[in-house]
């Protein structure tokens, strides 16, 4: 039995399972010859802390006497919502994901070192020098590799798993694979292109600040009717096999690498999704800044500086995308072989162009609904939680609301990256006054 947003439906947990503890894992990883010396040391003398800090799962850091790795284990619950139960498979389609990129964009994740299918847990390599890229743009850090790298890593973990890259055969066994994530799949369904605009019992805002914003949104036709369009595509458009989750909370930065974490919403999906996950979480951390502002910063130069990674990230995903295209064609659509001719090359030339205008203005509409669900929805960006004062969070929030308003309505209004910027210029201005 599946489970659902409101909590209502029992699920059982398999033979076997139960949720982890210090005394298990380390039985678990000293039985794993190599895990065991990745750690080093005496079993009983390796350290066991559980950091998680999401929704969905236990994530325990492991260290030894020579180095350390990370377990995570999917619950049968909400983490704040014991009675709202979840199926624990969710763990499996993450490993799924990670091995399925792998081949394509494998710098991008961690190394995966075990997966145990009766406990539904992932052994992974630890990312010691990593912090979580959404705490680091609050505090005002810049990381300069960040929007190419996670351009790089859609780019290629999306083309090589959609029919342009895979032949039919993989690519719909890959679909049927993750056709099966029906839990996380509900989730996404209702928190992010349903609940937000109707009156539901897990929404939440900067009340009493909003109380009318969140109002209008759900008396608001149009913009329904444009959300409901991309839940539609969401659910119906199995372009590639993506992410699902591309947040900033799932990358992991330093100065000089980037990795993505937490795929277990994964699915054959809009490559637009996660292209707007991200393009999305930045926009609302550019909208944010003002609110982490101190009389020492005004986090001016910051803010510019986020804002400026939104066309760093479409213009090397779009150049990579169709550089891939040109280059490493083997999937059973635009088949080259159709295209050898001048003419032929020529129409390929302009149908590509018209893709990429697509996967845009895809990228834009799902940025909208995924700002509007942080702000109004079951589950909240730190970006604005982590803003103490009311006014000043709501303020930042309505400028955003305002924004995924425009780019969900009126979306022949942005042609170009360009015409986002400015836009998002304005409404952070206006917000200000």
């Amino acid at each position: 039995m599946t489970a659902s947003t409101d909590g209502s439906k029992q699920v059982q947990t398999p033979a076997g399972y139960a949720p982890l503890d210090a005394p298990a894992i380390r039985t678990l990883l000293a039985e794993l010859p190599e895990v065991a010396a990745t750690l080093g040391g005496s079993p009983d003398r390796w350290g066991v802390r559980e950091v998680g800090d999401g929704n969905l799962n236990l994530v325990f850091l492991v260290n030894g006497s020579v180095g350390g790795v990370w377990v995570k284990q999917s619950l049968p619950h909400i983490r704040a919502i014991e009675s709202w139960h979840l199926t624990v498979e969710r763990t499996y389609f993450e490993q799924a994901y990670f091995r399925a990129v792998q081949p394509y964009a494998g710098r991008f994740i961690p190394a995966i070192l075990y997966y145990e299918p009766h406990l539904y847990c992932i052994v992974m390599e630890q990312l010691t020098r990593h912090v979580v890229l959404r705490g680091g743009l609050i505090e005002g850090y810049r990381y300069p590799r960040v929007a190419r790298d996670i351009a790089e890593f859609v780019a290629c973990s999306t083309f090589f798993t959609s029919d342009l890259g895979q032949a039919l055969e993989p690519k719909m066994d890959g679909v049927a694979r993750f056709a099966a994530n029906h839990a996380l799949l509900r989730i996404t369904s209702d928190l992010v292109f349903t609940d937000p605009y109707r009156v539901s019992s897990l929404n939440r805002w900067t009340s009493p600040q909003l109380d009318a914003v969140a109002a209008e949104i759900r008396a608001d036709a149009p913009l329904r009717i444009a959300a409901a369009r991309r839940g539609r595509q969401f659910l119906a458009s199995a372009q590639a096999l993506i992410h699902g989750d591309l947040h900033t909370g799932s990358v992991m930065v330093t100065p000089d690498d980037t990795r993505v974490i937490d795929p277990e919403f994964a699915f054959y999906g809009p490559i637009g999704m996660d292209l707007g996950a991200f393009a999305g979480n930045l926009l609302m951390n550019y909208f944010a800044q003002p609110g982490h502002a101190t009389a020492t910063d005004a986090r001016e130069e910051h803010a510019a500086w986020v804002l400026a990674q939104i066309p760093v990230f479409w213009t090397h995903f779009r150049a990579r995308f169709l550089e891939l295209w040109a280059t490493q064609a083997r999937g059973d659509v635009y088949a080259p072989s159709m295209f050898a001719d001048s003419a032929g090359a020529t129409a390929l030339q302009a149908e590509r162009e018209r893709f990429m205008g697509e996967l845009f203005a895809d990228m834009l509409g799902f940025a909208a609904v995924k700002m509007i669900r942080r702000i109004l929805g079951f589950a909240h960006n730190a970006d604005f939680e982590r803003i103490t004062d009311p006014d000043r969070r709501a303020a930042c929030e309505r400028a955003v609301l305002d924004l995924a308003r425009m780019l969900l309505v009126t979306p022949e209004r942005f042609a170009s990256i360009d015409d986002v910027l400015d836009a998002a210029r304005d409404r952070a201005a206006k917000g200000s006054q």
